[in-house]
């Protein structure tokens, strides 16, 4: 039967037509009605329809009656588009042998495109180019068939042409996924090897995992076991997805499915590992290549704006993990919010998703830290530490070096915005690497940038300075040595940790003194002069004075003998003594002080 099975993907960049063209497939090979039929039927999220783009990967199992008279099945996996969740598509890849990648016409090859390609032709899929939207007046047909053979190394004369919305070239589109990806390779008598490419967590089922056999077989009742933890499970369900879970008897090499084994903790199934038989010895059989666990690289405080909710939050997050293993959190305490959790993300946008989700589905409401990255730090005794709140960094005077994350970025613009683009870069710390052109008018320039100076504004700075047709993708590539150091404000000489953040030293004064300015804004006087200090360990690099709110206690004597006055001056000067001796000096940063500085964080 694998002869007649076809494994494949969709990849795109963000809003290139992934799910639209996805459900033409469904309507044409009757897998759903017309009356079944919404959009975007594979993204289960309200907010993945609103925002148009696929969050999370899903799986769909097709049955196509070819040209030449027999049913072929077509195992189809929609995968994210966005950056963020490049880990879970190279595991939707490497659960494929063939990708449509999908290029809008109206907008030529972009920055995923091309790095979504590229991890295809990395797990040597059977590429098929499909240019999308031809139907649309502003479609450069032409243009953007170029740009995927210079850009892509893909020859033009394979694209097909589409529309999605249409339907036109759908039919080409499946004859092609028949033609031209080859059929599983994979032997059903070899012991068990089945890759898990998603997962989600069912209120009743337990975990559901989506797996591809890559050897052996599956049903219900055998005993499997996952390679990098070591537990073991019996199978409860197996089955297609079609969309909707269907259970068959059992699961062979070559096939997408699903597997139940009622299991709770979705931790014990991770997006990568390799499910195996529990029969064979652990190590007798090699697991599929490309696991790793989930890093997130940026995190931030989420805290409630009424503490009374903490409870509320904490049980918030522990849902949502139960979907989304990627996320972390943990409690902390700060002075100036009170109780909250330091979360760990994939990236921005997994943050903005994470943060809106709870805000929506559980009715909360969130104060949200400036974002931050992970740090290396190298102490003077030999030993590393990873910073991921700016309060962890140690003592100055035992730090060796500082290490930030640096991402590799891909740039496609316009030729007449490479100069505001590479100004941009150029005040964000960045390394020129080199730059190509796609056909006449559009550009591919690569950088290496700290990431530390794209998780704050830089996205919408590009969109600014390109006019909207700038695009980018970046990956990690690891750890540099830099001039960091932390910087602390300080209220009337009291740190205040929320406030902390890690900087390059060339920008820390600038940016030390913008905090101090929207402080001293929103502080409200008090009767004594109050200093706002910016501070590298023991050095001041920046301050900002509030200045005492006088109270002329002589103001009601118009005349009479100079006793008078002199006995009012002392009565002030013996309550301010009480003052001081009380310690009643000291500041407490309001509340809405706090959020306007974390609101206007990345305003530079």
């Amino acid at each position: 039967m694998t002869e007649r099975t076809r494994n494949f993907c969709i990849i795109a960049h963000i809003d290139h037509g992934k799910s639209t063209l996805a459900d033409r497939m469904l309507l044409k090979t009757g897998a759903i009605t017309e009356r079944e039929f919404r959009d975007q039927v594979l993204d289960d999220m309200d907010l993945e329809r609103e925002r148009g783009i696929t969050i999370k990967a899903s799986a769909v199992s097709l049955v196509y009656k070819h040209s030449d008279g027999n049913e072929y099945r077509l195992n189809l996996i929609d995968t994210p588009g966005h950056v963020d969740f490049s880990y879970e598509v190279s595991r939707s890849l490497a659960a494929c042998e063939g990708a449509l990648l999908l290029v809008d016409a109206t907008q030529g090859v972009e920055a995923q495109t091309v790095a979504n390609a590229m991890l295809a032709q990395n797990h040597k899929l059977d590429i098929i180019p499909v240019l999308n939207k031809v139907d649309l007046a502003s479609a450069q047909i032409n243009e953007t068939a170029e740009e995927v053979e210079q850009g892509l190394g893909l020859p033009q004369e394979e694209c097909i042409l589409a529309s999605a919305k249409t339907g036109q070239g759908l039919d080409d589109i499946l004859e092609a996924v028949v033609t031209r990806i080859r059929p599983p390779q994979g032997d059903a008598e070899k012991p068990l090897r089945a890759l898990i490419f998603d997962c989600y967590y069912d209120d009743y089922k337990g975990v559901i995992a989506y797996i591809r056999i890559v050897d052996g077989s599956i049903k219900k009742g055998d005993k499997i076991r996952m390679h990098h933890s070591g537990k073991t499970f019996e199978v409860a369900e197996v089955g297609r997805l079609t969309p909707k879970d269907t259970p068959v008897d059992f699961l062979e090499a070559g096939d997408v499915g699903y597997v139940n084994a009622t299991i709770r903790d979705i931790h014990q199934v991770k997006v990568g590992d390799t499910i195996e038989s529990a029969l064979t010895a652990r190590d007798s059989i090699p697991p599929l290549p490309g696991y790793r666990e989930p890093q997130p690289m940026v995190f931030c405080g989420l805290y409630p704006s009424n503490n009374e909710a903490f409870e509320t939050l904490k049980r918030a997050l522990e849902k949502l993990v139960l979907n989304d293993s990627a996320l972390q959190f943990q409690a902390e305490n700060s002075a100036a919010l009170g109780f909250g959790f330091r979360c760990g993300f994939l990236g921005l946008l997994h943050m903005s998703i994470v943060q809106e989700r709870l805000e929506r589905e559980f009715d909360l409401d969130l104060v949200q830290t400036a974002p931050n990255v992970t740090y290396e730090v190298v102490t003077t005794d030999g030993k590393t530490v990873i910073v991921t709140n700016p309060t962890q960094v140690p003592d100055p005077s035992t730090i060796q070096s500082f290490k930030e994350p640096i991402a590799r970025v891909e740039f496609i613009v316009p030729s007449e915005f490479i100069g505001p683009l590479m100004k941009l870069c150029e005040d964000r710390r960045a390394v020129f690497l080199k730059q190509e052109y796609l056909g006449t008018k559009r550009c591919m320039l690569h950088y290496d940038i700290p990431l530390a100076e794209i998780v704050f504004d830089f996205y919408d700075r590009l969109k600014s300075c390109t006019r909207g047709y700038g695009t980018m993708d970046y990956h990690v590539t690891g750890y540099m040595e830099s001039d960091l150091a932390k910087v602390d404000i300080l209220v009337h000489g009291t740190p205040v940790d929320a406030l902390s953040v890690i900087c390059h030293k060339g920008t820390a004064e600038t940016r030390g003194r913008k905090v101090l300015i929207r402080l001293r804004k929103q502080i409200p006087r008090h009767l004594f002069q109050i200093a706002l200090q910016a501070a590298i360990g023991g050095r001041i690099i920046a301050r900002e004075t509030i200045s005492a709110l006088a109270k002329d206690v002589t103001s009601k004597c118009y005349g009479g003998d100079i006793t008078r006055k002199r006995k009012l001056l002392e009565k002030q000067k013996e309550g301010k003594k009480k003052m001081r001796a009380r310690n009643i000096g000291a500041v407490e940063v309001p509340q809405q002080a706090f959020l306007a500085v974390l609101d206007t964080r990345d305003d530079e």
